[in-house]
């Protein structure tokens, strides 16, 4: 890959993880429309289809094996929680605390999910850098005013439960063997909607005539911008690029939710909320040594 094609795919996982970022604004405003399986059905069919040239495109095979398949449904079920719980937060919470504090608190819940799992071995680096994520996850739970009204409400149990199902869900989709990750993802997707069709969601209940074009625009990107896009291009760049390379991009993510949040939604942008995600980024970078500068870029093939 030459210089100037880096440079355009990093300039395309920055649109990504804007994507990302801009999710929970997204869900807001359709919070006020749908509920959160139908918001999460139309979302993931939507996402399911126009994946599908996609993976054409790329010449993926669409096999899978039983394992997997089984795999794709256990990851379904954790997906189905997470998002009910993300729906809900940010329906009752704001979109700018739920992706400065879910996007940041995930890597250190699944660090810690894998440490008990016995996968991961804490050193007293990831000792300080726990405690200073403990800091920040307080921080953005602004526990220091001490008012219980407002630490205790309920839209910060749905956040702590989303950032605990999110590395569920990554842990369970790890298992599966012998299948490209968009292809696991589309599947993912697929038996994602129907499961919610099957116990949750009954489309002749739903009031179409209130979908107006803001539910539209929403929803196309949620679906193409924050799911399609954003994920093919993550995938393609950890192929191209490495995880470890593509895993910087990630810290863009709570900054591009508080941004859009206050442009889009006119939330207020507190100090303990930007303070808490710095503290939290910080030891995410500390628990998963990354490198946010190198001194030198290899040419990748």
């Amino acid at each position: 890959m030459t210089t100037t094609n880096k440079n355009f795919f990093y300039f395309l996982l920055f649109l990504a993880m804007i994507g990302w970022g801009g999710s929970w604004v997204n869900i807001k405003i359709l919070s006020n429309y749908l509920n959160e399986f139908e918001t999460m059905f139309f979302r993931f069919a939507i996402t399911a289809v126009t994946m599908i040239p996609i993976i054409l495109v790329l010449k993926k095979s669409f096999k899978i094996n039983l394992k997997s398949f089984a795999v794709v449904l256990a990851t379904s079920i954790a997906m189905i929680a997470y998002m009910k719980y993300f729906y809900l937060g940010t329906k009752f919470g704001t979109a700018s605390l739920g992706g400065a504090f879910v996007t940041s608190l995930i890597p250190i819940n699944t660090f810690l999910i894998m440490a008990i799992m016995g996968n991961k071995n804490i050193t007293k680096k990831d000792s300080f850098a726990l405690a200073l994520g403990a800091v920040g996850v307080m921080t953005m739970l602004n526990i220091w005013s001490f008012k219980t009204d407002e630490i205790f409400v309920i839209h910060n149990l749905y956040f702590i439960l989303a950032s605990l199902l999110w590395p569920l869900v990554t842990i369970l989709s790890s298992k599966a063997t012998n299948i490209s990750p968009i292809v696991f993802t589309l599947y993912l997707y697929i038996v994602t909607c129907i499961l919610n069709l099957i116990f949750f969601v009954d489309l002749t209940t739903i009031e179409y005539q209130r979908l107006d074009s803001l539910f539209w625009i929403n929803m196309f990107f949620l679906s193409i911008a924050a799911s399609t896009f954003a994920n093919t291009i993550y995938f393609l760049g950890i192929e191209k690029l490495g995880a470890s390379e593509v895993s910087t991009f990630i810290f863009l993510v709570p900054f591009a939710a508080i941004t859009l949040s206050s442009i889009f939604l006119k939330e207020e942008i507190t100090f303990s909320i930007v303070i808490g995600t710095i503290l939290t980024i910080i030891a995410v970078k500390i628990l998963n040594d990354i490198k946010i500068l190198k001194k030198k870029n290899k040419k990748i093939e």
